[in-house]
C-alpha cells in the first residue's frame, strides 16, 4: 500500500498497518536484565534527529524518506519534544474553538451537508504545518535476527513512518503507542523517515482544554521479539465479598511460537513469597504463529484488598523457554485485588462507600510542555500524596504509561480517559448548539471512536489503580457515544464506565454512564438531583475551578458527602497551571507565559492558568483547603 496526503482529510482512514494494541507490559530477554533494568530486547531512538518544517503540506519534501536522498538542508530538533518549542511555528493556547477559528472556516467531514466530505481540508490547507524528520540506527545485538517492531508512544496528530524507503504505515490518535513491524524492511544500517501532520480530522476528536502542540512528543523505540514472544496480557483478578479470598484469571496471547516451547510462570504476594506456580505448554498449530492460553481459577486466601491506604501488590512472573529449555523472554507485572461496584446506588469500593478527594491532572512541564519525564510524574505523585487526594482523572486523554505503574504502586485510583473531546463542534458560545457536533450520531465517526475506547482498554487494563473507564470529554452524547459505553461494559465487568456529555443530551442518561457526572454543579443543584429520586450515583468530574483566588467554597461541597450517600465526591479542575518558562528580554528574568503571551490568536488567555500548583509545581495557597478538607475526608 501507498501513503495518501487525503488519509488527512477522512475520518475513516486513522490507522494503516498498524499492530493492534496489546497491553503495556515489557518483555526482557532474561531476569538478570529486568532486576538491573538492562533491556536488550529494545532499542530506544530518542536523541537528536534530523529536521525540515514546512508550513503546508504542499510545501513538505515529498521524496526526504528515499534512499539517496540529499538532506543537507535539514536542521535538528530533540526527540522527544513539541516542534513549537523548538522554536519552529505558532505557540498557541486555546480552550473550546478549534485554532483555525477566526481564520478558515473548517467544518468536519459528513457533518453539515451531503457534500462535505472533506475532501482536500487538511491536505490542501494553506495552513498546515509539517514536520519530517529522519533518523539512521544499527540494529543493536539483542534485536538481531528477530522480528522487530517500531513503537512511538506519542504523536500529535497524523503521523506517516517509513524505513529504508519503504512505506510502513500511518496512524492518528495522539496519545496512545503506535507500533509498526519493520522486519521486512531492516538492513544493517536503517534510515528512519517520519512524517507529522499538525491538522487532520483527529483535530475534531482532540479538542483539549490546552496548548496545541504537535510533533513527536514521547518515546521512541524498537522492540525485538523472540520466540514465543508474549504478545498481550490480561491479568483479571478478583477480590470475593470477604475481602479476604479471591481468584487470578489469566489471559495470555503469543506469536512467533515453536515447537515444544513452554513457559513457567510465578505469582508472590508483596513481601516476595510465592503464591503459586506452574509450567504450560505453549501449543503450536500447523501453518499457525500465534497462540492463546488461558490459566483460570488460581485461589488466593489471605488477602489485604488494594487500596489507597494499603496498594498491597502481587507480581506475575513469566519465563517463556523455547523447546532446548532455554529462556528466550521474561516478564513481571505488578497486581492487586480489588472490587469495585455500585451497590443500592452507592459506589463501594472494597464494599465500603468510595469517596473521591479527586483533581483532573494534564501532563505539563514548564519548559517541556507534554513531553514530560519520569521526575514530573514523581513530583505530581509526592504533591497527590502530601496533599491527602486519592483520585486522579487522566483528563483528557491517556497519560504515559510510566504514570499508570506508578498510581498502582501508590494506591491513587484513576479515572482512565479516553482520548476524545470534540468541545468546539456542538457548545458555541457557551450554548448547547450541536449543529455539526461529532462523533454524535455520523456512522463515518463511529469507528473511529470506538477503536480509541478500545485502545485505551487494551493497553491499560491490567493497572489496578483504574476504577471507572471515561469515554472522553465533553463530546456531547449520541448514539456513537453509546457504542463505545457498550463496548466498555461488554469487555470489562471489572469497573464502571464514566461519561459527562449525556447531561446536554438526556436521551442517553440511561444508557451512558454508570454514574451522574456533572461538572461545576453548584451545592443546591447537587442536593436538588440527590433528593429527587435519583438514579445513580453522583460524580463531579470537574469541580472548584482553580484559577485565581478560587477553592475558597470547597467546605460547602465536602459537607455533602455527610448528608447525602450517594454523593460520592469529585475532581478539582485542576492540578497544575498550563504556563511556559520563557526568557523575558526587558527583564533578563526567566518568567511563566500563559496562552495569549505568544500572538497566539485566538487563545483563551490566561484561562490556562488553574491549577492548584504553578507551571513550576510550587503550591498555590489554594492547597491549603485542598489539604485540610481533603485530609478531613482521607481514608482511615
Amino acid at each position: 500500500m501507498l501513503p495518501d496526503i487525503k488519509w488527512l482529510d477522512n475520518p475513516e482512514v486513522f490507522r494503516v498497518n498498524q499492530l493492534p494494541a496489546h497491553s503495556d507490559h515489557i518483555c526482557y530477554a532474561n531476569k538478570d536484565e529486568a532486576v538491573v533494568g538492562i533491556n536488550s530486547l529494545r532499542q530506544c531512538l530518542n536523541g537528536t534527529w534530523k529536521f525540515s518544517f514546512s508550513p503546508n503540506p504542499g510545501l513538505r519534501p515529498n521524496e526526504f524518506y528515499k534512499e539517496g536522498f540529499d538532506s543537507s538542508g535539514f536542521g535538528s530538533i530533540s526527540v522527544p519534544g513539541h516542534i513549537e518549542l523548538a522554536g519552529y511555528d505558532q505557540i498557541q493556547y486555546v480552550n473550546i474553538i478549534y485554532p483555525w477559528e477566526g481564520h478558515e472556516l473548517m467544518r468536519p467531514p459528513h457533518t453539515v451537508c451531503p457534500e462535505n466530505t472533506g475532501e482536500g481540508l487538511f491536505s490542501e490547507s494553506e495552513y498546515n504545518p509539517v514536520g519530517s524528520y529522519l533518523t539512521d540506527f544499527v540494529l543493536e545485538k539483542g534485536l538481531r535476527n528477530k522480528s522487530v517492531s517500531l513503537v512511538l508512544e506519542g504523536v500529535e496528530q497524523a503521523v506517516y513512518i517509513w524505513l529504508n524507503g519503504h512505506f510502513v504505515g500511518y496512524a492518528e490518535d495522539s496519545f496512545t503507542p503506535s507500533e509498526f513491524d519493520l522486519t521486512p524492511y531492516l538492513k544493517k544500517t536503517n534510515k528512519l523517515a517520519v512524517q507529522v501532520f499538525k491538522r487532520c480530522t483527529a483535530n475534531y476528536l482532540e479538542d483539549q482544554d490546552f496548548f496545541r502542540f504537535f510533533g513527536i512528543f514521547r518515546d521512541v523505540y524498537l522492540v525485538a521479539k523472540p520466540t514465543n514472544h508474549l504478545t498481550d496480557m490480561w491479568l483479571r483478578p478478583s477480590l470475593f465479598g470477604d475481602n479476604k479470598s479471591g481468584k487470578l484469571d489469566v489471559d495470555l496471547n503469543f506469536e512467533n511460537v515453536v515447537l515444544d516451547g513452554f513457559f513457567r510462570f510465578t505469582i508472590s504476594d508483596s513481601f516476595g513469597v510465592n503464591v503459586h506456580t506452574g509450567m504450560v505448554e505453549i501449543p503450536k498449530k500447523e501453518e499457525e504463529n500465534t497462540a492463546k492460553i488461558n490459566i483460570n481459577n488460581l485461589e488466593f486466601t489471605n488477602i489485604i484488598p488494594w487500596s489507597n491506604t494499603n496498594p498491597i501488590l502481587y507480581q506475575f512472573e513469566l519465563e517463556i523457554c523455547n523447546d532446548q529449555g532455554e529462556v528466550t523472554e521474561y516478564m513481571t507485572y505488578p497486581f492487586g485485588f480489588r472490587r469495585i461496584e455500585i451497590v443500592n446506588k452507592v459506589i463501594l469500593l472494597n464494599g465500603k462507600r468510595h469517596i473521591i478527594n479527586g483533581v483532573n491532572r494534564h501532563e505539563w512541564n514548564a519548559k517541556r510542555g507534554r513531553a514530560i519525564t519520569e521526575k514530573d510524574m514523581k513530583m505530581d505523585m509526592e504533591i497527590i500524596k502530601g496533599n491527602y487526594i486519592n483520585s486522579v482523572r487522566t483528563s483528557h486523554y491517556p497519560n504515559h504509561i510510566k504514570w499508570y505503574y506508578l498510581c498502582d504502586q501508590a494506591g491513587i485510583y484513576l479515572m482512565a480517559e479516553t482520548n476524545m473531546e470534540s468541545h468546539g463542534t456542538w457548545q458555541i458560545l457557551g450554548a448547547n448548539m450541536p449543529v455539526f457536533n461529532v462523533p454524535g450520531n455520523i456512522p463515518q465517526w463511529r469507528e473511529v471512536v470506538v477503536d480509541r475506547a478500545r485502545t485505551n482498554f487494551m493497553t491499560f487494563r491490567n493497572h489496578t489503580s483504574i476504577l471507572f473507564w471515561s469515554l472522553g470529554n465533553e463530546s456531547h452524547a449520541e448514539e456513537n457515544i453509546r457504542v463505545m459505553n457498550e463496548f466498555f461494559k461488554e469487555n470489562d465487568s471489572s469497573r464502571l464506565v464514566h461519561y459527562e456529555g449525556n447531561f446536554w443530551n438526556s436521551e442517553f442518561e440511561d444508557s451512558i454512564s454508570d454514574v451522574k457526572s456533572r461538572m461545576y454543579a453548584t451545592p443546591q443543584e447537587i442536593s436538588a438531583y440527590l433528593e429527587n429520586n435519583p438514579q445513580k450515583p453522583y460524580v463531579l468530574c470537574e469541580y472548584m475551578h482553580s484559577m485565581g483566588n478560587s477553592l475558597g467554597g470547597i467546605k460547602t461541597y465536602m459537607e455533602l458527602l455527610d448528608k447525602y450517600e450517594m454523593y460520592q465526591g469529585g475532581y478539582i479542575w485542576d492540578l497544575i497551571d498550563q504556563a511556559l518558562i520563557v526568557h523575558d528580554p526587558v527583564s533578563g528574568k526567566e518568567v511563566m507565559r500563559y496562552g495569549g503571551d505568544f500572538d497566539d490568536r485566538p487563545s483563551d488567555y490566561e484561562f490556562s492558568g488553574n491549577g492548584i500548583v504553578f507551571a513550576d509545581r510550587t503550591e498555590k495557597p489554594a492547597m491549603q483547603e485542598v489539604k485540610y478538607f481533603y485530609g478531613k475526608y482521607r481514608e482511615v
